[in-house]
């Protein structure tokens, strides 16, 4: 699943487009709100595929796709956004008796409530089946207003076949307090990463008494108490027991990845490795240098800190750099989901999208991959244009900023810079540093339109 958020559809700006490539060589789709199956209509802005999960939404053994749109106008409720969910079936997605179910906000709406302007329902969006089975979507709402607080944010949590809906903010309590409070310009729910056991809600706006913009993270599992998920915790580094210290604009919790995690000896995958990037983190005197905290979590919901890693950790590839954002994009994944021990198969990726090699190529960016358990040494890998990614290096192409994970390979977008280097590429989870893709798919190329801004702007 590859989207173009900034596409160009029936000559309206920044309407946005999904393109789905089959495995096996069996052909691409083009999916816009200009198909006649697809709800909607293209507008300018509303930028279609900002966000995208894949999941088993009816257990029909297909993969069902969750498009988050968070600048689609609901009415007269400017960027009210919304998130389509796009059913597989055997002859490909959206080719079944099912039609496209939409969540958008309104009294009589799935998702219930009022739309509002600059809600941005759909920024983010995570999905897949919990360890009981069942499967659940979760979408981020950051602009969401708390009575008169505004861009405090929420989340919905869409809940087994029958898609029970209820929607959770830093005041809800229904299944327990969750961790924080809301306040002005929190933004939680920008990022959201799960597991079949847990899953977290990044809020990088939340202030830490006066700290503004220090980030948080909140802990929660999919056991539910009528509908609502049960919270367990939040992260946040004014913790004694969490590295670093809260400063102005951190942003932790801006971006998460997270795996299930079984430790030698268990007889189940019961825990979670999170990984949180906190990619305008200070290194002493280097302004936005950024770093990324990694944490386990138990299955009662116990966490520890394992690991924090930024451009001055040991083996650790490139300087850390005022502006690198080091943990601005995470993907993980475990290599071998099936292995009786995940401490040496999980690997992360950390996005560096401001990253420069020289004056010449500012914010070129790249990507460093290292081990989710355990120190970075001879496992990790450095990747960026030119190195690794083809194409020449230039200025502003901002590699890391979009990653995907499968446990075979590493997806690298590469949607800014140069027109002829726009592509995605797959890299094995341990290619050599400065290593080959071994899968590229560009515009143009195996049925793929030639046309687009941003081709690879998000990856699933």
């Amino acid at each position: 699943m590859i989207a173009d958020p900034e596409a160009t559809v029936d000559g309206i700006a920044r309407a946005g487009a999904l393109h789905v490539v089959y495995g096996g060589g069996k052909g691409t789709v083009t999916l816009t709100q200009a198909l006649d199956a697809v709800p909607g209509v293209p507008e300018a802005g509303d930028r279609y595929g900002f966000s995208l999960a894949v999941y088993d939404a009816d257990l029909d053994g297909c993969s069902d796709l969750a498009v988050g749109e968070p600048y689609e106008d609901i009415g007269t409720a400017v960027d009210s956004g919304a998130v389509h969910l796009i059913y597989g079936s055997p002859s490909g997605i959206n080719a079944g008796t099912k039609p496209v179910k939409e969540f958008f906000q309104g009294t009589d709406k799935p998702l219930g409530g009022g739309a509002e302007a600059d809600d941005w329902v759909g920024y983010a969006v995570a999905a897949g089946k919990t360890s009981a089975g069942q499967p659940y979507l979760l979408i981020g709402s950051p602009g969401e207003s708390i009575g008169t607080v505004e861009d405090a944010g929420a989340f919905y949590y869409v809940g087994g076949t029958a898609q029970t809906v209820t929607m959770t903010h830093q005041d809800t309590e229904a299944a327990g307090a969750v961790s924080g409070a809301a306040e002005q310009d929190d933004r939680f729910g920008a990022s959201i990463a799960a597991t079949p056991t847990h899953f977290a809600v990044g809020t990088p706006g939340e202030a830490l008494g006066s700290t503004a913009f220090a980030g948080g993270v909140g802990l929660f599992t999919h056991a539910l108490t009528s509908g609502y998920p049960k919270p367990i915790g939040g992260l946040g580094q004014d913790q004694d027991t969490i590295g670093g210290a809260e400063e102005v604009g951190d942003q932790f919790g801006d971006a998460l990845a997270m795996v299930p995690y079984r430790p030698s000896g268990a007889t189940s995958t019961t825990e979670s490795l999170l990984a949180v990037g906190v990619p305008g983190e200070d290194l002493s005197t280097t302004v936005d240098a950024g770093a990324v905290q990694v944490f386990r979590i138990t299955a009662s919901g116990a966490y520890s800190e394992t690991a924090w890693i930024d451009q001055n950790t040991a083996d650790v590839d490139q300087d850390a750099e005022a502006g690198d954002f080091f943990g601005k994009r995470l993907a993980a994944v475990n290599t071998s989901p099936n292995a009786t021990s995940t401490a040496t198969t999980t690997r992360l990726a950390i996005g560096v999208p401001g990253e420069e090699s020289s004056e010449e190529h500012a914010e070129k960016g790249g990507v460093q991959i290292v081990p989710l358990v355990g120190a970075p040494g001879a496992s990790d890998q450095w990747i960026d244009p030119g190195y690794g990614v083809p194409g020449t290096p230039a200025p502003r192409q901002l590699a890391g900023l979009s990653l995907a994970a499968t446990p075979s390979l590493l997806y690298v977008g590469m949607p800014y810079g140069p027109v002829e280097a726009r592509a995605v590429h797959g890299f094995p989870w341990n290619v050599a540093s400065g290593g080959a893709p071994t899968v590229t798919i560009k515009p143009g190329e195996g049925g793929l339109p030639a046309t687009g801004v941003a081709f690879g702007a998000t990856v699933r």
